[in-house]
Parts: C-alpha cells; sequence; structure tokens
C-alpha cells in the first residue's frame, strides 16, 4: 500500500515537472529566438523558422535602431515616465496605506470600501474623463501627463497598509511615547520594515509602466514624446521607418524588443528576494 502511495507521488511530481518545463518553454524559446534573430544579419534574419542560432552573426540590427531609427529618444523618455511615475506611486501609496493602518482613522471600513470598488472600474471605463481633465490641466503631449497617469492605485494602498497593520504595535507605540510624529514613525520605522512591500509594489508600477502603450497613444501626438512601447509598436507594424525610409528587417525588430525587456531583465534579480514575501504578507486580511 505504501509502495502505491510512492509510485503516485512519483508519478504526480513527474507530469507536475514535465508541465511546468513545457510552460517555461514556450515562454524561454520565443525570448531565446528574439535574441539569437536580433544577432543575426539582415539577410539572415529573414530566413523562416525558428532559429536557435545566429545565422550569420552580426550586431547591426542594434546599430540600426540606435544610429538610423534613433530610438534612444522614445528609451529615454521611457525611463523618465517610469523612473519618475513609480517613485510618486510609492510615495503617495505608503502615505495612504499609513494613515489607512491607522485604527482610529474615522471612517476606516468606507474609504477602504470605496478603494476597493475603484479597483473594478477598468482604465478604459474612465478614459474620455481623464483626457478631458488632462486637457484642462493643459498636461497634453507632456511627459508630466504620463507621470501623473495612474499617480497611485487602490491595490498598491492596500498592500501597503497590510505591510504597515503588521507592524509590531509595541514599536510604534513606543516611538509615540518618545515624541515620535506619524511622518517620523512612517519614514524612520515604518518604510524601513516594509522594504518587500515597497518592492513589490515598486516593481509592479514599474513593469506596469514601462509596458504602458495606452496612455501614451491616448495623451500624446508629439512624436518626441512618445515612449519606447509606442516606438516599437510602430517600428514592428511597419515594413520600414518612415522618417528615414530604412526598411525594417526582422533583426532589426528583435533588437527594438529585446532593448525594450533588458531593464526588465536587470531589475527583478535585485528586487526578487523581496517579491515573494511581499506577495504573501501583503495578501494578509485585516
Amino acid at each position: 500500500m505504501r509502495g502505491t502511495r510512492t509510485g503516485g507521488r512519483a508519478l504526480f511530481v513527474t507530469v507536475n515537472l514535465l508541465f511546468l518545463a513545457l510552460i517555461a518553454a514556450t515562454m524561454i524559446v520565443p525570448l531565446w529566438n528574439a535574441v539569437v534573430v536580433s544577432l543575426s544579419s539582415n539577410f539572415g534574419s529573414m530566413q523562416p523558422g525558428i532559429q536557435m542560432w545566429p545565422r550569420q552573426f552580426s550586431v547591426i540590427g542594434y546599430k540600426t535602431i540606435w544610429t538610423v531609427l534613433n530610438l534612444w529618444q522614445p528609451f529615454e523618455n521611457s525611463v523618465i515616465v517610469s523612473v519618475f511615475g513609480t517613485t510618486i506611486h510609492v510615495l503617495l501609496a505608503s502615505l495612504a496605506g499609513y494613515a489607512l493602518a491607522q485604527p482610529l482613522l474615522p471612517g476606516r471600513r468606507v474609504i477602504t470600501s470605496v478603494i476597493l470598488i475603484s479597483m473594478m472600474i477598468p482604465f478604459e471605463a474612465i478614459m474620455i474623463p481623464f483626457y478631458v481633465t488632462i486637457q484642462e490641466l493643459g498636461l497634453l503631449n507632456t511627459l508630466v501627463a504620463l507621470i501623473l497617469s495612474g499617480a497611485v492605485s487602490g491595490f498598491s494602498i492596500l498592500l501597503m497598509r497590510n505591510f504597515f497593520q503588521s507592524i509590531p504595535n509595541d514599536i510604534l507605540d513606543a516611538a509615540e511615547v518618545d515624541g515620535a510624529g506619524h511622518f517620523y514613525r512612517l519614514w524612520r520605522i515604518c518604510m524601513p520594515l516594509s522594504k518587500a512591500g515597497l518592492a513589490t509594489v515598486g516593481l509592479f508600477e514599474f513593469v506596469g509602466r514601462w509596458n504602458n502603450l495606452l496612455a501614451t497613444v491616448l495623451l500624446i501626438n508629439d512624436s518626441s514624446k512618445d515612449t519606447l512601447q509606442v516606438a516599437l509598436n510602430s517600428l514592428v507594424n511597419q515594413g520600414s521607418a518612415a522618417s528615414s525610409g530604412e526598411l525594417v528587417t526582422t533583426n532589426v525588430k528583435m533588437a527594438g524588443i529585446i532593448i525594450a525587456i533588458l531593464p526588465l531583465l536587470f531589475a527583478y534579480p535585485f528586487v526578487q528576494k523581496y517579491f515573494v514575501k511581499g506577495i504573501f504578507l501583503g495578501s494578509t486580511k485585516e
């Protein structure tokens, strides 16, 4: 009987490993193919089929991206929008989360309910009012509009609230007895003890902003303010770069895609150790 259970468990583990390996392959193979094609020559990249090794190794795709198609400007815009937007988002989410974590806050449950309701409304439903608001503020065609877009979200506020609530009250009470105010307790006690939450919120927001296409299409008409995703969208959907007349071959498109995901690949290992803890603690209920 015990042997049957052991055999069943081994079969279960084997099937799980095969299933996970299959899922991993569906993600790794396209990424590897993109890397390989981006490092192929113009002619080699036009060959049909999945390539697992560069045909006629060349970095002409990356040179074309930077020197001919001038992808540097959209890249710089994406960095500005993502870095400043993420910083503002984390700060606002921390401030709101700390306020919401205070047990004596009047109407705390009502505020929490309003935040939960706001999370059920998709951006597409408020797109027109949002556009009109940005227009009335005179921020159309500016990077400020993209930075302020999604300046804070209900998900981030509730995540930070849960983190602050997990901090032992004895620590905060001792600080209050010593005369520490709310801002001191937030910046000097709560924030340092919530690195996992800050990293989780920051990573989610940075990835969302870096990949955001809709807000830029909606708010920006000046091509010099385009972000990287808009530039890549134009690059992939066009057979040639209209401004330069340069033929956009497959290796050029793949080079643009690799450049777009490199910052995320570099950032993730530094926050990965906080990420799992952040999701686990942030999901605990009040």
